[in-house]
């Protein structure tokens, strides 16, 4: 029997998944095609690295491994939902959770002072940020809106802002002193296995790293960012939003940079708060109560100090002498730096720029913003989208082109694999980057507090991202632009080998260009004004943050994309969008029994995914199947049967309904399996007939609140009973 893997992951997306998968397990039995679940959410990888602190009934499998390897073979088919990156915050709280439920679970040590100690931080650590993603991809990224999609959203065009040509709103970065400027890189000519050392001042050589291995043709980059020039940066930008009079904002990835970010980010609140850390930080040092887990963290725990209430008191002043912050959330205080992962740059800057370049303010109106991005590698690509914006007004959903995606991501590569290369320095030196004949190969001066990292780029990523930059190029007709910087050591690199494997390929008749980000983001937008198509050909970050913003200008929203990775080895990995995992939907769903999660990404994958299955392996039944899917998902847009925005309307379960009913009418009116329509013919008749009572159980039970019993690790008896309500729904396909 085939198969198709799909992931349990969390928050909102897992919810769903109890009420889409028994559908889809259902229809899919009718091809002779098996859903297996694997659980990769954060609480279950917990679990798994900890099976000597757990009864045998406890214990889980290492899904995610298991995955990672199954990925590397042709027979890989999994479509993998959105997951927790887990912040330390998040990943507190996901430990205090399954504790309380009985899982006898060390506590997440934050200051590390014994072997034992450091080795539980060690387990944890595999956990945090982006565990997850950098495993399964083993293959390059190819993400677009569907034309479906497309249609829909200039059919129905979503509200956008209105931008002002005097708008205050703009980017402040670094340009020295970060990332972007100190960065180095080498093409290492053969295998190797390589070593990072810190050199201190007085000779003392200290390991960071060895057994580092690469391969021939590999990129590898090394840099740092100053920690003294990014506090006097930061110290400026407070000083200019305040004299601006417009909100102060940062926006970082504390999530998936799971080891820089949160460091940069505890410095953003420390020079914020300059009075506050000068005269109690050591106090808070002492208490274990860090600034990079943000001022919410540091309210939480200061009532267990003897000064909290002076502590308390300082915040307070803190925020008052300071410039207005961004808000997360007004009504509740909660500020732009109460939580890391609260403000994600690649949401929080798209929807920014969509909303006419203003965000909430303290007072709970809209304002605007100076943007705080610190390094400078991306930087210009949102300053470029605001100046165009500025510039030439909001864009129309109604007539703009699409800016679809291909990105370099195999093997970890770039930023998004340097989180076992990242570290904190502690004390001034050098850090050097070596070969095993003891070569330097790349090597920085560096300070205490410095962040320093290196990263890596796979020769055979680089080759089958362009060679899909080639194919999406041929298949669309629409010019692709590679997103690389020759002023950046990695991209210059990059640059030389793009155009040595272009050369591999037939380009007549292609459009095919390589421009800075911020040139491309112009050149793209120019473009998408004018109604036209350009595909942006990027490395790893500019992928994740490319697939945000411009979806969320075109379609208001990311969750919407169709994410197709072309495994390496020939099989296929389905994504379900880039809309994260919704904590608020959670939120909502036990306060009122309402999920307003959009599963529209987790039907293009399912689609995509019946294709793959039916190419690779000749199940004629599956492409019926995807046919039939992608069909009924236009009726579903045409038909507006996506979660309403208030009860007591549909949520995610009723849209799963109408789903369903579309998917059955039309497998049972497709005239290429008569035997395949004649098995869903029932169903169909019996979903239309019921469809007043199955909204009406669905509908009915929203108001009050709902148990899952858990946030993190949820009861799948109570979340199975609170997704499934519907009895007719439940009876009809227990009957296919």
């Amino acid at each position: 029997m085939a198969r198709i893997i799909y992931t349990h992951t969390d928050e909102a997306p897992l919810l769903a998944t109890y009420s889409l998968l028994p559908i889809v397990e259902a229809y899919a039995a009718t091809a002779g095609v098996e859903l297996e679940t694997r659980d990769i959410s954060v609480a279950a990888r917990i679990l798994a690295l900890f099976p000597d602190h757990l009864t045998p009934e406890q214990r889980v499998d290492d899904a995610l491994a298991e995955l990672g390897q199954l990925a590397t073979t042709p027979e890989a088919n999994i479509i993998k939902l959105p997951n927790v990156s887990a912040s330390i915050p998040q990943l507190k709280a996901a430990v205090a959770e399954l504790q309380s439920q009985g899982y006898a679970l060390p506590d997440y040590p934050d200051n590390p002072a014994t072997d034992e100690e450091r080795a539980v931080r060690a387990r944890y650590d595999k956990v945090k940020g982006s565990a997850v993603n950098p495993v399964l991809r083993e293959g390059n990224s190819d993400r677009r809106a569907p034309a479906s999609v497309k249609n829909y959203a200039k059919v129905h065009p979503h509200r956008m802002g209105t931008w002002s040509p005097d708008s205050r709103t703009r980017v402040a970065t670094m340009g020295a002193g970060d990332f972007f400027s100190n960065e180095r890189s080498v093409v290492v000519p053969s295998d190797d296995t390589l070593t990072i050392t810190h050199v201190a001042a007085d000779g003392t050589r200290t390991v960071l790293k060895d057994g580092l291995t690469v391969l021939a043709g590999e990129v590898v980059d090394s840099t740092f960012m100053s920690a003294a020039a990014l506090r006097t940066f930061l110290a400026e930008q407070v000083e200019a939003a305040r004299e601006e009079g417009v909100l102060f904002s940062v926006h970082l990835k504390a999530t998936m940079m799971k080891v820089s970010d949160p460091i940069l980010f505890g410095h953003v609140v420390e020079v914020f708060f300059p009075a506050l850390f000068e005269t109690y930080g050591e106090q808070l040092a002492a208490a274990g109560i860090s600034a990079n887990d943000g001022l919410g963290a540091l309210l939480a725990a200061v009532d267990t100090l003897p000064d909290g209430e002076a502590i308390r008191a300082a915040v307070t002043q803190g925020l008052a002498d300071g410039p207005a912050l961004a808000m997360v959330d007004s009504d509740k205080g909660i500020t732009n730096l109460h939580v890391p992962s609260d403000v994600i740059i690649d949401a929080s800057m798209p929807a920014m720029i969509r909303g006419g370049g203003k965000m909430w303010g303290p007072d709970g109106a809209e304002a605007d913003t100076l943007a705080v991005i610190p390094d400078s590698s991306y930087a210009g690509v949102y300053a470029a989208a605001i100046e165009d914006c500025r510039v030439n007004g909001a864009l129309d959903p109604a007539t703009m082109g699409s800016v679809p995606n291909v990105g370099l991501m195999a093997k970890a590569a770039e930023e998004y694999g340097s989180h076992d290369k990242t570290f904190e320095i502690a004390a001034d030196g050098t850090v050097e980057l070596t070969d095993s004949s003891g070569t330097v190969l790349l090597s920085h001066d560096v300070q205490a507090g410095d962040i320093w990292r290196a990263c890596q780029t796979k020769d055979a990523s680089i080759r089958d991202w362009v060679k899909l930059a080639v194919t999406r190029a041929r298949a669309t007709g629409s010019p692709a632009v590679f997103w690389l910087d020759a002023e950046r050591a990695h991209d210059a690199n990059l640059i030389t080998k793009v155009r040595t494997y272009l050369a591999d390929h037939d380009t007549a008749g292609l459009t095919l260009e390589i421009m800075d980000p911020a040139t491309a983001c112009t050149f793209s937008l120019e473009r998408a004004r004018r109604g036209e198509d350009t595909i942006s050909v990027t490395g790893n970050v500019l992928r994740d943050y490319n697939t945000d913003l411009f979806p969320i200008l075109e379609l208001g929203t990311s969750a919407k994309m169709l994410s197709v990775v072309p495994l390496m080895n020939g099989g296929g990995l389905f994504e379900t969008g880039a809309g994260g995992s919704a904590p608020k939907h959670v939120q909502q769903l036990v306060k009122e029994n309402y999920l307003r999660w959009d599963s529209l990404g987790e039907f293009f994958a399912l689609a995509a995914s019946f294709e793959h299955l039916a190419t690779t392996t000749g199940n004629t039944r599956a492409q019926v199947l995807a046919d039939t899917l992608d069909r009924a998902t236009g009726t579903f847009l045409n038909e507006d049967k996506s979660p309403t925005r208030r009860l007591g309307g549909i949520d995610n379960r009723g849209s799963h309904f109408y789903l369903a009913l579309y998917w059955a009418q039309e497998l049972a009116a497709q005239q290429v399996d008569a035997d395949l329509a004649a098995a869903f013919a029932p169903l169909a008749a019996s979903l239309t007939e019921n469809e007043q009572t199955i909204v009406a159980e669905l509908v009915g039970v929203q108001g009050s609140p709902a148990d899952i019993g858990g946030y993190y690790r949820p009861d799948p008896v109570k979340a199975d009973a609170v997704m499934r309500p519907s009895a007719t729904l439940n009876a009809a396909l227990a009957a296919l």
